[in-house]
């Protein structure tokens, strides 16, 4: 582990610090961070132009434990994947989009894991992924 302080580069970021130190109530993070952005690594197709995206459907990198579980993976920012995704070299390519529209295209069998690897992540088990569902608002994108 690196001794350096974490320094909150966004609001998803500082979101995350005040619920990991107990300043925000679960509720409210929950809230708050439906219309946060996150960064969603999708594997890159090989293609002779770089950053042409062939597909419509976007690959996102889901990982499983010994145990089954499978977790979406995904950051507070594209700069904090670099060290994460230099073990998945097939995933350079990413998304950056709203907490809401990760929720409403997963699976209900899937986990989220914010910022894995890191001090200041978060990782939401299927329930909690579940639960955040159920707040979003009817029929919007």
């Amino acid at each position: 582990m690196d001794d350096t302080v974490f320094e909150p580069r966004n609001d998803i970021e500082r979101l995350l610090v005040e619920m990991l130190e107990g300043t925000v109530e679960p509720e409210d993070f929950a809230r708050r961070i439906m219309a946060m952005q996150v960064f969603m690594p999708v594997k890159d197709e090989k293609h002779q132009i770089a950053g042409f995206q062939r597909s419509t459907q976007a690959e996102p990198l889901v990982l499983e434990d010994d145990d089954g579980n499978r977790a979406l993976i995904a950051f507070t920012g594209p700069d904090r994947a670099k060290d994460f995704l230099a073990e998945f070299p097939d995933y350079s390519g990413g998304l950056l989009t709203e907490m809401s529209w990760l929720l409403r295209r997963m699976s209900a069998d899937l986990a989220i894991a914010l910022n894995p690897g890191m001090d200041v992540g978060f990782d939401f088990d299927p329930g909690m992924v579940a639960m955040l569902a159920a707040l979003l608002p009817e029929g919007e994108e």
